[in-house]
């Protein structure tokens, strides 16, 4: 059972949450525990018939506190994370919660505003302004201490050399990205139909200003989400060099925009 749980992280974490808080209330009750206990252990690659409630049991004694004299009490978010995560990983998940981002759009356009050299590195006392900007896009107050809490771990967490900067890969992790858009979406062969409908929702998805054109952080992050299905880990100087291809070859009448039109014709599509 530690070896499955050794594979559990702050965003595996959340995603198996979610699915009994689905009201984002923030605690379940006591009596679903045992369902929880159980699906987490399924997300995490045991076998259904490994899944014994002897070992449910066991999961429930050890990680809902045992002075606990109510079984059926909610349990909160941060209690349980705190006895299941790693610090660091408890850390992500609470400040994940905090900053959800809709799509990497969102995210492109954040980190655009940092990286102005497109050097593919953020500094410590840019990511402090980035973190302040994303709490006010959010809506959330934090205090001067509060965004010197945060910017200090993030650095100590991801700064492996020490070179006091961050890249795009880290900062990725860092927030509450969803699920890459375009794993929705089947790339084997199918209908012309069925490929025109997907264009649709992922044109659409990614179109956030609706004018019927892909630029800037809209192209960043189609790019950005495009890459990730061939190699999950990409730099900052990796994806401006793919932008860049992509706009030479779909920007046809180089309006520094991607048409409607023209990312179809580039995906091998004619709209009619």
């Amino acid at each position: 059972m530690d070896s499955a749980l050794d594979r559990l992280d702050a965003a595996r974490f959340l995603q198996i949450w979610q699915h009994f808080d689905k009201d984002d209330k923030g605690c379940i009750e006591g009596k679903k525990m045992d369902d929880f206990f159980k699906h987490m252990l399924h997300k995490l690659g045991m076998k259904t018939e490994e899944i014994t409630e002897d070992k449910v049991r066991r999961m429930r004694e050890r990680f809902v506190s045992p002075y606990d004299s109510d079984p059926d009490r909610n349990v909160q978010i941060e209690e349980l994370a705190a006895m299941m995560l790693p610090v660091e990983e408890n850390f992500l998940l609470l400040f994940r919660r905090e900053t959800p981002l809709d799509n990497s759009v969102e995210f492109m356009r954040i980190w655009r505003n940092y990286d102005t050299d497109s050097s593919g590195y953020i500094s410590a006392n840019e990511l402090k302004g980035f973190l302040q900007d994303l709490f006010l896009q959010h809506r959330k107050s934090i205090t001067p201490q509060k965004q010197e809490e945060y910017t200090e771990t993030m650095m100590k967490m991801f700064d492996k050399n020490r070179d006091g900067r961050l890249d795009l890969n880290d900062m990725a992790r860092i927030l509450a990205l969803n699920e890459n858009f375009l794993l929705k979406f089947k790339t084997d062969a199918c209908s012309l139909e069925d490929r025109k409908r997907d264009f649709e929702k992922i044109f659409a998805h990614y179109d956030v200003s609706k004018t019927g054109a892909l630029e800037g952080p809209e192209v960043d992050g189609f790019v950005k989400d495009m890459m990730e299905l061939v190699k999950p880990s990409i730099s900052g100087m990796e994806l401006d060099k793919f932008r860049k291809a992509l706009m030479g070859h779909c920007d046809i009448n180089r309006d520094g925009k991607i048409q409607k039109n023209e990312l179809a014709l580039c995906l091998g599509l004619k709209l009619s």
